[in-house]
């Protein structure tokens, strides 16, 4: 009697994990070690997707194990890596496994780029194959049955999950085998049979039958729940049903049979007889409209003898009064099931194979904070730049140090000497020259990288438009246009990047252009320098006065302020904390991340030591350069002035200057180099992604194409024929009423062979027309007997008379049959007046047996008939 529904499991194509993820990884961490592990564990998942999903698994244990450790898997990559149309792009194809599809348009199937598909197509096929493991159990030992029940409700458990979160999981319509209503109810079914497994128990280990009628009443409303929520949709295979609607009847009449047990142990004959009646005629519907499903046998057995004992002992003991079945008290339920939560991780033997990377939350949180801590170290050393800028400003103007360096006046000062050294030793006038001739390559590159990228995606977005308006309500994915907005403005602030590069470098031409022969002054040899500066008297009675030596001491300190900022710069550069711990421990303790509130503090911990010297060290150069310019002015008075001296101390502020901007136009420069250098590795990056995102583009475009190819073969070519009224509607002219109970389904003949037409009705032997026929003369013919009095144009009443004598057994039909009659009888002789089947109306040959000679025409009366000899019948 047991027959238990198993689940298909869904067929996946195949997806090669391995190569996204590293190119990810490579992308998202430094090289190294680590590196290294994570694209390993990369290769791992991919096998283990292939074990799992690329060849047909066994009914076992282990294989269920499989799956069970991929779905694990995935739920733990989830937050690791950002799976989607637009950044970790990989399109996961899945079959409909309740689609047989067809000759032309093959089997319904599903792409999507999205992890969470992935995952419900993979929990399904969990819960399927735990379906098809718990149909396999041996229900004859307890091991079997406990087994059974717990993968039952695994399975209600899997299907529920994904009824619960299809829908958000996808963000469109799943396949029918996934849809909420009939996950839904598959969830239903597979409760139904953990609760008859229950009953089977329950009845082996001979419970009290007031329990056992329970637990089957409730395994019947199980069924007859699921039976309700599928019966007017066609999303399960159609044998479902049938075997549905016979567990329902099943198990209500097991209720019946256990109550009615009760009842007899409680002295109620009548309440007795009643149930098994019910429940006799419960398995006679089973019997009568599903035995192809399921046998019954037994169980008829079963109610039948315990039907007539009752009857039996009621009819000459007991007499008590059989009460109606409406009347009966309704049976109780016990439910000793429920559907298993899906709780991560589902496998025992599980091991996160990316368990040392992060997640993709805390990844970001850590870019957040490094972006942060980037922003802030700029800005201090900005801070300090600047005020060294301004210094040397400042004793640039003042021809400081070389006013009081300016002994002999006909030589070059020892600070103008040093800083002509260090020209030259940079490289001088050919390095500025030679990075700004570099500078407009670089930029054509990375705007010709950043220019192919966006004609892919312009490229790709024009051919998914074009499909879309032939295509209309058909073409159902995300529009180009929407999907590729993070990768336009990502574009856009490139450009911006360029823009803003672009008139950078114009700025810094400009400004070399404004000194540069001042520059290559300072690159020529000490000889040429010194004949370039004009000579002027010397000013040696200053040499040696208070005035000077407050300058030189006021000049120490500047330059040891600036020793000090540099070495503040390099500290700040080295200073470096890893925040993945503490954004671990917060995410650990709150389930969410305030990254904002944590990277301040935390910058604020390190950095604020750092923010208060530079602070200091601003204000102590405001000291000393309001100092140094007025003990300048004082100097400035001491020293005697001439147009010779003003035109050698202007030539020396001009070389100062052109000192200070080669330093800085070289260090701009470097850094316009570096920024072209490393914007092109993030252009080539943008490339990829955006090559990758239009490759997985035009892959799911074949695929679509090929799907709404395969669907219009599977259209059929010929509009859909109404039928008549008469079928739609009943006799009243409206459909009947809903059932509270399940509506049996028809019964349906699966596989049998083409039947023969219906027979004709057996002749009808009246008394009548037998003693007439009797009395006539052999040699006259009978008048014809009264046709039956009926309206023209009616059809006589399809039930006739029972016959007056026994009647034998219909006889075949089939070719070579001899038949009733082995040769034409005329119409004088026949007894019957007509012919064979006694019809009032001449047979038609749609009705004639095979081989038989047609039968004559009617004649006119009196017209003798040919005398015919008389053969017996064989």
């Amino acid at each position: 009697m047991t027959n238990f529904i198993s689940v298909q499991l869904k067929k996946a194509s195949e997806v090669d994990l391995a190569k996204p993820l590293c190119k990810f990884i490579q992308q998202s961490y430094p090289g190294g070690d680590a590196q290294a592990e994570h694209c390993r564990a990369a290769e791992e998942l991919s096998k283990l997707r292939k074990s799992a999903l690329a060849r047909p698994l066994d009914k076992h244990e282990s294989a269920l194990e499989t799956l069970l450790r991929y779905y694990d898997q995935l739920c733990s990559i989830e937050p690791k890596f950002p799976f989607s149309e637009n950044q970790v792009c990989v399109t996961f194809t899945w079959k409909d496994a309740f689609d047989k599809g067809s000759l032309f348009g093959g089997s319904a199937k599903l792409a999507l780029a999205s992890l969470g598909y992935e995952k419900t197509c993979v929990l399904f096929n969990c819960g399927a194959l735990a379906s098809q493991i718990a149909a396999e159990q041996n229900l004859d030992n307890d091991e079997g049955l406990k087994a059974a029940a717990k993968h039952y409700q695994f399975a209600s458990g899997a299907f529920q999950h994904i009824k619960d979160t299809v829908l958000s999981a996808l963000n469109r319509e799943p396949t029918v085998d996934i849809s909420p209503d009939t996950v839904g109810t598959l969830s239903l079914i597979m409760l139904a049979q953990a609760q008859e497994v229950f009953f089977l128990k329950a009845t082996r280990d001979k419970m009290k039958d007031g329990i056992i009628a329970k637990l089957a009443n409730q395994a019947a409303d199980y069924y007859g729940d699921a039976y309700k929520q599928c019966q007017y949709k066609d999303t399960l295979p159609k044998e479902v049903f049938p075997v549905l609607a016979a567990k329902h009847c099943i198990m209500q009449a097991n209720a019946e049979y256990h109550q009615s047990i009760l009842a007899k142990q409680q002295k109620k004959f009548g309440e007795e007889i009643g149930r098994l009646q019910h429940a006799a005629d419960l398995v006679k519907t089973v019997a009568s409209r599903y035995d192809e499903y399921i046998n019954v046998k037994d169980l008829v057995d079963k109610i039948n003898r315990a039907l007539t004992a009752a009857k039996k002992d009621n009819d000459f003991i007991y007499h008590d009064r059989v009460p109606d079945l409406k009347d009966l008290e309704s049976i109780g339920k016990a439910s000793l099931v429920k559907s298993t939560p899906v709780v991560v991780p589902l496998s025992q033997k599980f091991t996160d194979l990316f368990e040392k990377m992060v997640p993709l939350q805390i990844q970001q949180s850590v870019s957040v904070y490094n972006q942060r801590k980037a922003d802030l170290v700029n800005k201090l050393i900005a801070q300090m730049r600047e005020a060294t800028n301004m210094a040397n400003g400042v004793l640039a103007s003042l021809n400081l140090p070389a006013a009081i360096e300016d002994v002999s006046g006909d030589t070059v000062p020892q600070s103008i000497l040093n800083k002509s050294r260090s020209v030259i030793e940079q490289g001088g006038i050919q390095t500025v020259d030679q990075l700004i001739k570099e500078l407009p390559e670089l930029l054509q590159r990375n705007k010709e990288i950043l220019d192919e990228s966006l004609r892919l995606l312009d490229e790709e977005e024009t051919t998914d438009n074009d499909l879309r308006t032939k295509l209309k309500e058909r073409w159902q994915r995300t529009p180009s246009n929407e999907l590729y907005k993070p990768l336009r403005a990502e574009g856009a602030n490139y450009h911006n990047f360029l823009n803003r590069a672009v008139q950078a470098d114009g700025q810094v031409k400009e400004r070399y252009q404004s000194h540069r022969d001042t520059i290559a002054l300072l690159c020529k040899p000490e000889s040429e320098l010194n004949a370039a500066i004009p000579s002027a008297n010397p000013a040696k009675t200053l040499q040696g006065s208070e005035v000077v030596n407050v300058l030189r001491t006021l000049l120490a300190d500047l330059d040891e302020v600036k020793k000090e900022r540099e070495q503040l710069e390099n500290d700040l550069k080295s200073v470096n904390f890893d925040m993945t711990g503490k954004f671990l421990t917060a995410l650990a303790q709150d389930g969410a991340i305030n990254e904002e509130a944590i990277s301040l503090a935390e910058l604020d911990r390190i950095y604020g030591s750092y923010k208060q010297k530079v602070e200091e060290s601003v204000k102590k150069q405001e000291e000393l350069l309001k100092n140094i310019q007025n003990a300048h002015q004082d100097f400035s008075k001491m020293k005697q002035s001439n147009n010779e001296s003003n035109l050698r101390e202007e030539v020396l502020k001009n070389l100062a200057v052109a000192n200070d901007n080669f330093v800085e136009l070289v260090a701009n420069l470097k850094e316009g180099t570096k920024f072209y250098n490393e914007l092109t590795e993030i252009l080539l990056k943008f490339q990829n992604k955006c090559s990758d995102i239009v490759f997985a583009r035009k892959t799911e475009r074949d695929e679509l194409l090929k799907d709404l190819q395969q669907g219009i073969a599977r259209e059929p070519s010929a509009p859909s024929i109404p039928l008549p009224t008469y079928q739609t509607t009943s006799a009243g002219g409206s459909k009947p009423a809903a059932s509270s109970t399940p509506t049996p389904a028809p019964r349906t003949m699966v596989g049998t062979k083409p039947q023969p037409p219906a027979r004709p009705p057996p002749p009808v032997i009246s008394a009548a027309s037998s003693s007439s026929s009797a009395s006539a003369p052999s040699g006259t013919a009978a008048p014809p007997a009264a046709a039956p009095a009926s309206a023209p144009g009616t059809s006589a009443p399809a039930s006739s008379t029972a016959p007056s004598q026994a009647q034998g057994p219909p006889y075949p039909t089939y070719p070579g049959y001899p038949g009733y009659c082995q040769m034409p009888m005329p119409m004088g002789y026949n007894p019957y007046m007509y012919g064979q089947y006694n019809l009032p109306y001449a047979p038609s040959p749609v009705y004639q047996n095979p081989g038989q000679a047609p039968y004559p025409a009617l004649q006119q009366p009196g017209y003798p008939f040919p005398q015919q000899p008389y053969y017996p019948q064989q």
